[in-house]
C-alpha cells in the first residue's frame, strides 16, 4: 500500500501576523486591528427580525435555495447591477463565497495540467483552489499573457487588496479571451457596492455591455457580508451560465453544501432592502475620507484604492518594515506580501474599524515618521 501524501496548501498569511499583533497590543492604547475587512456595524434589524421569524426550519432547506431567494438574488442584479435577463435557473445561493472561490476548481473537474488564472495581486484563496486539484497558478491581469491550457479564470473588481475597478472594456477583453480558451471565467464581486468614484455599483460580469447576451462560461460571485454587516451568517450567492449552475448545484447536493433556511430568509430581506445598503456604504464613506488624510500626512502614497473596503499604501519601503512601524503604534495592518510579489512593498489598511478607533489611528499616525 502506497503512503499517504498529505495535500500541500498555501501557508494560511495572518498566522505571519502573529508577533506583529503581539507588538501592537504592547502599545499603551491598546491595538487598533486594521488587518481585516470583518464588519463591526450591527446587522441591521430588517434583516434579524426575517431570520428569527424563519427559526422554525424543521425541513431540509433546498440546496438549490428557496423560490423566494432565488428571485430575490434575480430582481437585485436586475436592479443594482443592470443586468436584467436572469432566471432563476441563473443563480444559486452559497455558504459565504469563500467556500465557493476556494472549491469552484473542484467542482469543475480541474487537475494536474490545468492552468488557474487569478489577478496579479490577488486575495489567497484563488490560489487554495487550485492547490486543492493540483492546478497550476498564473498571476497575470494581461489577456494576452493567459495560457492555452487555462480552465479557470478569477478576476476580481472592487478588487481586494488594492481597490482597483475593472470597466466595461477591461471585462469584456477577459471573458473574449476566456472564449477563445475555453476557460470558465468568474467574477468576484464581493465589494460591487463600495464603487467610491462613481454614483452606483462597479460593473458587473455579466452587464450586458460585457458579455453581449451569451452568458456561457461566466460567472459572477457575490457576498452580503460587506453591504449588510452579514459576515456572521455566511450569506453569498453566485449566478451566470444555467449550465454551469446545474453542474455546481449537483455537485453541492451530493455534498450538502446548503445556506441554512433561516440565512435564506435573511438574505432576501437583505436584497430586498436598500435603505441599510445606502447608510452602510455612507459609513464606509464617512470613515475612508477621514482615514486618507492621516495616511498620506504621515507620508504614505494611496494607490487605486477606488473602491472596496481598503486603503492601499506604500512607504516605498518592504511591507514587513511598515507593519512593523505601524504595530508600534498599536496599529496592526497587513502587508501587501500577502497577496503576491508586486505588493511586497504596500500594505492594506482596512475601514472595518469603529469610527471612534479609526479617529484614534488618525491620531497615532501623525507619529509614524518619530
Amino acid at each position: 500500500m502506497s503512503a499517504r501524501v498529505p495535500l500541500v496548501l498555501p501557508d494560511f498569511p495572518w498566522d505571519a501576523l502573529t508577533p506583529y499583533a503581539e507588538r501592537a497590543k504592547a502599545h499603551s492604547g491598546g491595538m487598533i486591528d486594521l488587518s481585516v475587512g470583518s464588519p463591526v456595524d450591527p446587522t441591521p434589524a430588517v434583516i434579524r427580525d426575517a431570520l428569527a421569524a424563519a427559526t422554525d426550519a424543521h425541513a431540509y432547506p433546498l440546496t438549490a435555495g428557496s423560490v423566494p431567494l432565488r428571485e430575490a438574488i434575480v430582481d437585485w442584479y436586475a436592479r443594482r447591477r443592470g443586468v436584467d435577463d436572469l432566471s432563476i435557473a441563473n443563480v444559486l445561493p452559497t455558504i459565504g463565497s469563500k467556500e465557493f472561490i476556494g472549491g469552484l476548481a473542484l467542482w469543475l473537474g480541474l487537475g494536474p495540467g490545468d492552468v488557474v488564472v487569478q489577478p496579479s495581486q490577488a486575495y489567497p484563496t484563488y490560489a487554495v483552489g487550485a492547490a486543492l486539484v493540483g492546478a497550476t497558478v498564473v498571476a497575470s491581469d494581461d489577456p494576452a499573457e493567459w495560457p492555452e491550457n487555462t480552465r479557470l479564470i478569477w478576476v476580481n473588481s472592487p478588487a481586494n487588496p488594492d481597490g482597483r475597478i475593472l470597466g466595461v472594456e477591461q471585462l469584456a477583453a477577459a471573458v473574449a479571451r476566456a472564449r477563445e480558451l475555453g476557460a470558465v471565467i468568474a467574477s468576484d464581486e464581493c465589494y460591487a457596492e463600495l464603487a467610491w468614484e462613481s454614483d452606483g455599483p462597479a460593473p458587473s460580469i455579466l452587464d450586458p455591455r460585457v458579455i453581449h447576451g451569451e452568458r456561457n462560461s461566466v460567472l459572477s460571485v457575490y457576498s452580503l457580508s460587506k453591504q449588510s454587516s452579514l459576515a456572521g451568517y455566511r450569506a453569498a450567492f453566485v449566478a451566470g451560465c444555467s449550465d454551469l449552475i446545474a453542474e455546481i448545484l449537483e455537485v453541492r447536493k451530493n455534498l450538502g453544501l446548503i445556506p441554512p433556511f433561516p440565512v435564506q430568509a435573511a438574505m432576501v430581506a437583505a436584497l430586498a432592502d436598500e435603505t441599510h445598503v445606502a447608510a452602510q456604504r455612507a459609513l464606509y464613506r464617512a470613515r475612508r475620507d477621514a482615514l486618507i488624510p492621516a495616511v498620506e500626512a504621515a507620508g504614505l502614497r494611496i494607490d487605486s484604492s477606488e473602491g472596496g473596503l481598503y486603503l492601499w499604501a506604500t512607504a516605498d519601503q518592504p511591507a514587513l518594515a511598515t507593519v512593523g512601524r505601524l504595530a508600534d503604534l498599536g496599529i496592526l495592518v497587513a502587508p501587501g506580501t500577502f497577496y503576491g510579489d508586486p505588493a511586497s512593498q504596500y500594505v492594506r489598511i482596512a475601514l472595518t474599524a469603529t469610527d471612534e478607533h479609526l479617529a484614534e489611528a488618525a491620531r497615532r499616525l501623525a507619529d509614524f515618521h518619530k
